[in-house]
Order: structure tokens, then C-alpha cells, then sequence
């Protein structure tokens, strides 16, 4: 009896979500111009807009475009991100945020003229960690696979193959927004377009694991 419960929880986890599309999400600072088109999000990123909290620069700023949708437990979340960067900290992805003092932004950043892998990991101040890229990309795929009390942040230039960039502490059991956001700190605004965002809801581990030690 108890695998049979097992099999549908893990059935119910999986399919539960299919059903979120681009429109039923949210806006967090609305930029002006956006539209939902063929599956794809795509906005003009507000000019001198980002997310950043204290630590090195002394600021914080918590303004820029962010279109997401909330969820709970464990998951697995990716999407496909094209951008036309322009200015140096131009930069696009998936962001994961419990509030304001707790949030972990991940995806392409354009500094120094050249294309990096960014992710910023912010518990109260912001730490920032980049992988930088030997040429430009026309797109980028970001995976986030949150487990128990880690999120584990992966990158792929085909959908195929994801190569591991950060693993990062966030707060377990907490529901949390998962979205697609843009920021442009220095400059006029960019054009961004996402798309092929999903989020898979995963079995919770520790009950899984619970589950499977308590068969009969």
C-alpha cells in the first residue's frame, strides 16, 4: 500500500504544475514595454534598474523587472534566455526570491565587454561569482534544482548538456517566487526575450526517502 501512495505522489508532483503559463504569472516592477508572444516573454529592461543589497558598493536596490510565478517544496526550473546586451552589468535570467533580503539571481551578465555566466546569492548583503565566457553567445539555458536547503544552478548552450556553476544555501520549506528577470544598471535598457520557462515540481526527499525505509 505504502509504494502505491509513493508512486502517486511522485505522479501528482511531477504533472501537478503543467498547467502555469506566461499569463497566469505576475509582475514584479512592470517595465513598459513587454508582450507575450508564441510562448516567449519578451521586454525592454527598464534603464537603471537592478538588484543588489549593501555588501562592496554600499547601496541597495531591488528595482528591476521580474516576471514570476510562487511555488513550494522542491523543484526544477529552467528556461532559455536571448539577450541583446549592450552596457557594461547588462544581464538576464532566472531569479529564485523568498523577499527582499533573500533572493538568488542567475544568468548572463555583460561586463568589460564580454559575456559572463552571473549569479548573485543574496541572505541579507549580496556576494557576486561569474565564470567568464571566451566568446559571445546568442542564448543561454539556466537550470535551478532546489533540494532540502540547496539550490543548485546549472548552465547549457544546447539543452543537452549542463555544466554545474554555483551551489547556494536557501532557506528549506520556504515558498519562494520563480521567475524570469532583466536589470540594467548602467544603462538605457536592452531587449530580452525568454523562453521554454517550465518548473517541475519534485517529490520532497526527506518524505521520499521516509516512504521508501517505511514499505512493507
Amino acid at each position: 500500500m505504502k509504494k502505491i501512495l509513493l508512486l502517486l505522489f511522485v505522479f501528482i508532483s511531477v504533472h501537478s504544475l503543467r498547467a502555469q503559463t506566461l499569463e497566469k504569472m505576475n509582475w514584479f516592477n512592470e517595465p513598459d514595454n513587454w508582450k507575450i508572444e508564441d510562448g516567449r516573454l519578451k521586454m525592454s529592461v527598464t534603464p537603471k534598474s537592478d538588484y543588489w543589497r549593501i555588501s562592496h558598493y554600499g547601496f541597495t536596490v531591488d528595482d528591476a523587472p521580474f516576471y514570476y510565478a510562487e511555488y513550494g517544496g522542491e523543484f526544477e526550473a529552467k528556461v532559455k534566455i536571448k539577450g541583446d546586451y549592450k552596457v557594461r552589468f547588462d544581464q538576464a535570467g532566472m531569479m529564485i526570491r523568498i523577499d527582499h533580503k533573500n533572493y538568488i539571481k542567475t544568468g548572463i551578465e555583460f561586463v568589460d565587454g564580454k559575456y559572463n555566466l552571473s549569479t548573485v546569492v543574496t541572505h541579507n548583503t549580496s556576494d557576486w561569482s561569474v565564470i567568464a565566457l571566451d566568446r559571445p553567445v546568442e542564448f543561454i539555458w539556466i537550470k535551478a534544482v532546489r533540494r532540502l536547503d540547496a539550490i543548485e544552478i546549472f548552465y547549457s548552450f544546447d539543452d543537452n548538456e549542463y555544466h554545474l556553476m554555483r551551489n547556494a544555501w536557501m532557506e528549506a520549506n520556504a515558498p519562494v517566487k520563480i521567475g524570469m528577470f532583466a536589470a540594467c544598471p548602467d544603462g538605457d535598457g536592452f531587449d530580452v526575450t525568454f523562453s521554454n520557462f517550465k518548473v517541475i515540481h519534485l517529490p520532497d526527499k526527506v518524505r521520499t526517502d521516509w516512504l521508501k525505509a517505511n514499505e512493507e
